[in-house]
Order: structure tokens, then sequence, then C-alpha cells
């Protein structure tokens, strides 16, 4: 019997619940990888541990990319948002969060450039985890060697990244479809209209008793620049 050689991959509109679902695999498996590469840098396998961290790194960029297709309203965007979520630079774009919080990012406007478009941190992140995996001839004539070329710094800085971004609470069908109602209705070339749609989707969260009442946490974060809520 003949076997099929590659698996179809589904390229069309989620429902609210496939969308949460899709998210919630993500991030559990986010923090499998994340797990697995800790285990392999405590006994010293800092490539593989670093290349782990990249493909857990890429699994919680998933999640962002899912927020996308929930809201995508023509054929083009649910292509655009397919091709990201399967595209391994797509899902990097996030992985200098951390470095950015350090260097005093502290409002929406200063982690713009996580998602530019001319960006090259997410194909460094892609060509790290190659190399951790690999050898190759770079350059002039240069071998690449994993082992040589990752060091424990390296690894020790993306695994904590792993599992910072891998932290993330469980999406409910009622957490997405909120996020369309408000966020979808924003139009995505409007900055500030974004910004606005954000707050009132955190708003409805915290009236629907998915997010702790009080405070706005997502409107202190883009007037005020305090800590980035989970989203």
């Amino acid at each position: 019997m003949p076997t099929q050689k590659k698996l179809d991959s589904y390229k069309g509109k989620l429902s609210a619940s496939e969308i949460a679902a899709g998210m919630n695999a993500a991030n559990a498996n986010a923090m499998r990888l994340a797990n697995d590469a800790q285990k392999l840098l405590e006994i010293g396998s800092f490539p593989t541990a670093a290349s782990l961290a990249a493909l857990s790194i890429e699994e919680s960029g998933k999640v962002s990319i899912l927020r996308q297709l929930s809201t995508a309203s023509t054929a083009e965007e649910i292509k655009v948002s397919w091709k990201n979520y399967r595209s391994h630079t797509s899902k990097n774009a996030q992985w200098l969060l951390p470095e950015l919080a350090i260097k005093g990012a502290r409002k929406l406007e200063d982690l713009r450039p996580l998602f530019d478009e001319g960006a090259e941190h997410p194909f460094i992140l892609d060509q790290l985890k190659q190399l951790g995996f690999y050898t190759d001839c770079l350059g002039n004539k240069n071998w690449s060697i994993p082992s040589i070329v990752v060091n424990e710094e390296l690894s020790k800085s993306l695994v904590q990244t792993a599992k910072l971004l891998a932290g993330k609470s469980e999406v409910t069908t009622k957490e997405i479809e909120l996020w369309i109602e408000h966020v979808g209705k924003a139009s995505k070339t409007d900055f500030d209209a974004m910004k606005e749609a954000l707050i009132t989707w955190y708003a409805a969260m915290q009236d629907a008793g998915l997010k702790e009442s009080g405070v706005n946490s997502m409107k202190n974060f883009i007037e005020n620049g305090v800590a980035f809520p989970e989203i």
C-alpha cells in the first residue's frame, strides 16, 4: 500500500474553541521542550539544550500567530497567518523580549522592533538552532562544530528565555471570543486603535472573571509603561 509522503496541512478558518485548543497545545509543548532543554543544560549538553530552547521559543511564538488567525477576515489574511504559523522565523520574533526589557522597554511602542519586517533577530535564532544541531562548512571553509560554537552562557540565556515565554496560563474559548469581539474590530494598520482595543479586551476579560479585577494592567502597561501583562 503506498504511503503518503507528506501530511496535509490545514489552511482554513478556525473557531474560537479550535484557536484556544491550538494555543494550549503550543504552550504545553513549549514548556515540555523548555524543560527538556533545562535537563540537557544541567548535564552540560549546551548545544542541544540551546537548540531545544529555540524550538520551545518557536512553539511559544505560535500563540500570537493564532490570535492573529482568530481575527483574520479575508482569505488572504488567513493564508498569511498559516504561512507565519509554519515559518520558523515568524515564530521567533519575541525571543529578544527579555533583552528589550533589560534595556528599558516599558511600553507597547518599545516592543515594536520585535515585529519589524526587516528585523534580523528571528533569522539569528533560527541559525543558532541549526548550529546547535548540525556541523556545517561556513565562511572561508571553516567547519562549524556545535560543541565549539554554542557555549554555556548562550545556552543558559536561551533556556531562560524559553522558560519565560512558555509559562502561560490556560486559554479558554471565552477569552478568544472576547479577543475577536474587541481586537478583531480594530484596524490592523491603526496602532492607536489597536492599543484602545487591547485595553477594552482586557477590561472585558476582567468582567468575565478571566483576569484579576481592579486595575486594568493592559491600560497601565500601554499608558504608563509598567510590567507587561500576560496575553
